[in-house]
């Protein structure tokens, strides 16, 4: 025998994302290029004419 399913069964968990989010465009400054430091080490964040990012070290 099976126990009844209620609709709080399938209740989404709500959990607020604190993950920091920046607007690439505004991290180039409007144009395609944004170098990003980390541990000593320069990385370039490029905006493709598709509207892709590509990070390279």
């Amino acid at each position: 025998m099976t126990a009844p399913i209620s609709a709080d069964t399938f209740a989404t968990p709500v959990f607020a994302d604190v993950t920091p989010l920046h607007d690439a465009a505004k991290l180039t400054r409007g144009g395609s290029v944004a170098r990003i430091a980390l541990n000593g080490q320069v990385y370039s964040l490029r905006i493709t004419r598709q509207g892709k990012l590509i990070l390279t070290k």
